[in-house]
């Protein structure tokens, strides 16, 4: 049995909860401590100045992680409020999801930031960096499952 929530509430657990464990994630991917991580998202917005930025830039850093998980969230609730088959499929639709995020996010969102280049992997930062968004296209789509349409 599926445990209703409302949809706003499956956009906010769906974001907050996958994007602050994509900080875990990047952290362990790339073997730096998760305030380096928070800068490195915050250069995206002021470029190699976040970095003598301190705290107000790794909270700066966190606060862009949160909205952009929550706006990714937003947009697979509410398209999996409209499209059943998304929630009828989640995993498989998170796991899908994931990948569209990877993508969308390594060579389009980086590129054209403030860092502005396509990011350099390795066989071990590409596969977990893709892994990290499989599990961040699951938890989105875990929560979007039982996200009840029109309870805004």
């Amino acid at each position: 049995m599926i445990m209703s929530i409302s949809t706003p509430a499956a956009i906010l657990l769906g974001g907050l909860i996958a994007g602050t464990l994509d900080i875990g994630a990047a952290a362990l991917i790339n073997g730096r401590n998760p305030l380096v991580i928070l800068l490195v998202i915050a250069s995206g917005l002021l470029g190699k100045a976040s970095f003598q930025g301190g705290l107000p830039a790794a909270l700066l850093g966190l606060v862009l992680q949160w909205l952009m998980s929550l706006v990714i969230s937003a947009i697979f609730v509410l398209l999996s409020n409209r499209v059943p088959e998304l929630k009828q499929h989640w995993s498989a639709a998170g796991l899908a999801y994931g990948v569209g995020i990877f993508v969308v996010m390594n060579y389009l969102v980086v590129p054209l930031s403030e860092i502005g280049r396509l990011p350099q992997f390795t066989v071990w930062t590409f596969g977990g960096n893709l892994l990290a968004m499989l599990g961040f296209g699951l938890l989105i789509a875990f929560f979007a499952r039982g996200a009840l349409p029109g309870s805004t």
